[in-house]
């Protein structure tokens, strides 16, 4: 997968944790998840499927405490429970930090599905078959969390 397909979406999660949650996110080498064999601890996953010229998907993904952090400073407001309000706010997240990378991704003329958003402790996402997928972790103010992004390469018409 080519870094101009992930650097957008990079760029944009750095760029909403800084204007939403006013936190400097950094981001961490990217590499190559195994979605079979691959693990990770993660509580709460964001999910927005990609199609058009391509098709895949791209995930947000927390720890319980990172993601209550997170909805804390996204909302305004301190949140201790880990409920809808939470899961709400993290496919918001997702659909947010899609719609900023799509801009800087006009060639591929992508569109963007509506979010959804799985919990569970390690919880394991379907990706698509035979595409590569590229974790990038993050540090943060609030915590450790990562976007995985995973696209077909483009068909032109």
């Amino acid at each position: 997968m080519k870094v101009e397909y992930i650097n957008p979406f990079v760029v944009a999660t750095q760029s909403v944790f800084r204007a939403m949650m006013n936190v400097e996110a950094v981001a961490e080498k990217p590499f190559l998840f195994d979605p079979v064999t691959g693990s990770h601890a993660y509580d709460i996953s964001g999910i927005i499927g990609l199609s058009g010229e391509t098709t895949g998907a791209v995930v947000l993904s927390f720890t319980k405490l990172c993601a209550l952090k997170a909805v804390s400073a996204f909302s305004g407001m301190e949140i201790k429970i880990f409920d809808q309000t939470v899961v709400d706010a993290i496919g918001e997240l997702i659909n947010i930090i899609a719609g900023n990378a799509k801009k800087d991704l006009t060639d591929f003329k992508l569109n963007i599905s509506l979010p959804s958003v799985v919990t569970g402790h390690s919880h394991r996402l379907n990706w698509p078959t035979g595409v590569p997928v590229i974790m990038i972790p993050f540090n943060s103010a609030l915590g450790e969390f990562s976007i995985s992004v995973s696209l077909r390469e483009p068909v032109r018409r």
